[in-house]
């Protein structure tokens, strides 16, 4: 097996394991509150980076140490909007508004630039609109509080992944991914030791579910997802990214018996061509020699 071969089932894998995530959150959502939850799996994913990484942790100045809070808080921010998300809405329909990231980060840059975005860019904005709109509207035109939240927490993981590509330049980007974990689970235990009663999981559900969150989802996912990116191209990887929602759908309806209507199905499929179509590169849409470069790669992860 080739090393980009197993870097693309080591990046599969990684999506896998996010879009068991939300199946996750589902079971510990069952006993344990939602800040609960976030504390407890970045926490466990804290530790075992760090000890992973223990000498890029240890050698940080107050310039690192700020961004990784500011990243941190940002996390903390996905994290509670998609875990409230889910527990008012299908974990399938999270899935897919969480992937929205993807459009959201082209559309904040061009802001920031002050520019208009691409044709492509445009176009898939467009078509995830109405993806949206299908998947999520009701008959009387108004969208439940749980897919906003999703919605909203796709909009910040944007801004993160965003402020990530500015940190990395001025630091070590490994010790930015460790410490922000620390963080998001420390403004997460302060969370719920002030609205919520903290506690260790009391069933053998909420343990699966922190322990696939913290271990699997987070501390490996991150890590794989690191380590993978150094050895596969950026059609690979924006391809393989797409499949995350796919695998959200799937899982919700074999583990959490979700159902997945012909509706949500029109729906997310709609979504997931926005998605596709917003990553093509407009320069070398036309040239075959770049054909294998139209989709540019994530900077950061979930």
């Amino acid at each position: 097996m080739s090393i980009q071969l197993k870097a693309t089932v080591m990046m599969i894998g990684v999506n896998m394991f996010w879009g068991l995530s939300y199946v996750f959150m589902k079971m510990g959502l069952g006993s344990l509150g939602a800040f609960n939850i976030i504390a407890l799996r970045c926490l466990i994913a804290f530790f075992i980076a760090g000890i992973l990484f223990r000498k890029q942790v240890v050698n940080i100045n107050i310039k690192t140490l700020t961004s990784s809070f500011v990243l941190g808080v940002l996390l903390f921010s996905v994290f509670t909007l998609v875990t409230f998300g889910v527990s008012m809405t299908s974990a399938s329909k999270a899935g897919f508004l969480l992937s929205l990231t993807v459009v959201f980060v082209p559309l904040i840059h061009c802001l920031l630039k002050r520019s208009l975005p691409s044709w492509t860019v445009g176009t898939g904005v467009m078509i995830t609109l109405i993806g949206i709109s299908v998947l999520t509207l009701k008959s009387s035109l108004t969208i439940h509080l749980g897919d906003l939240l999703c919605i909203g927490s796709a909009l910040s993981y944007a801004i993160h992944i965003l402020f990530t590509g500015w940190a990395a330049k001025e630091g070590n980007p490994i010790t930015l991914g460790v410490l922000q974990l620390g963080f998001a689970g420390a403004i997460a235990l302060v969370c719920s030791m002030l609205f919520e009663h903290p506690s260790l999981p009391a069933t053998s559900d909420a343990w699966i579910a922190i322990l696939g969150l913290g271990i699997f989802c987070s501390a490996i996912g991150f890590i794989c997802q690191a380590i993978a990116q150094q050895h596969t191209s950026p059609t690979h990887t924006g391809l393989i990214f797409a499949t995350e929602p796919i695998f959200a759908a799937l899982f919700a309806v074999l583990f959490w018996r979700e159902s997945f209507t012909s509706k949500d199905f029109a729906g997310s499929s709609l979504i997931l061509c926005g998605i596709l179509l917003a990553q093509l590169d407009q320069k070398r849409l036309f040239n075959a020699k770049f054909a294998h470069r139209f989709f540019y790669r994530q900077s950061e992860t979930k």
